[in-house]
């Protein structure tokens, strides 16, 4: 990843696996994730995510961590400056498009929506460990390659 050169090039979509890998000590990406937090962090980066996403990631914490761990990740995503994107109709129309489409990917409609509102924005880094956003042509931010 090369330095960016204006203000919305540092702008970095997280998906739910990141959320996850932060919050349980037991995920084999916890360190991975820790460290390119830090690193966005440093390098004064603005994290990006949906409504949606929030409901699937509450959902997500909850399964595996229980409702308080759960209910304070909302808390903080709350008190940090992570833009929260709403989902409009035609982000929707947009996202079933790309499940019907891709039908040899295993694209969820979160996920689908998810590189919706990445296009509507211009994003193309995202903080995940979920290669669908591979196979749908965004760059996933490694640990390993970090400048």
């Amino acid at each position: 990843m090369s330095i960016p050169r204006s203000i919305r090039e540092r702008w970095v979509y997280i998906d739910s696996s990141a959320y996850l890998a932060l919050l349980d000590v037991s995920d084999a990406n916890h360190a991975a994730a820790l460290l390119i937090l830090r690193w966005l962090s440093l390098n004064r980066y603005r994290l990006y995510t949906t409504n949606a996403l929030l409901i699937e990631c509450h959902a997500l914490i909850m399964s595996c961590l229980g409702r308080h761990v759960a209910a304070r990740f909302l808390q903080d995503v709350d008190a940090s400056n992570t833009v929260i994107v709403r989902v409009r109709a035609n982000d929707e129309t947009r996202a079933k498009a790309i499940v019907y489409r891709y039908d040899d990917k295993d694209f969820s409609f979160n996920d689908a929506l998810s590189f919706v509102i990445m296009e509507r924005l211009g994003i193309q880094h995202v903080f995940t460990f979920d290669d669908d956003f591979t196979q749908y042509g965004y760059l996933i931010l490694d640990a390993d390659r970090l400048p």
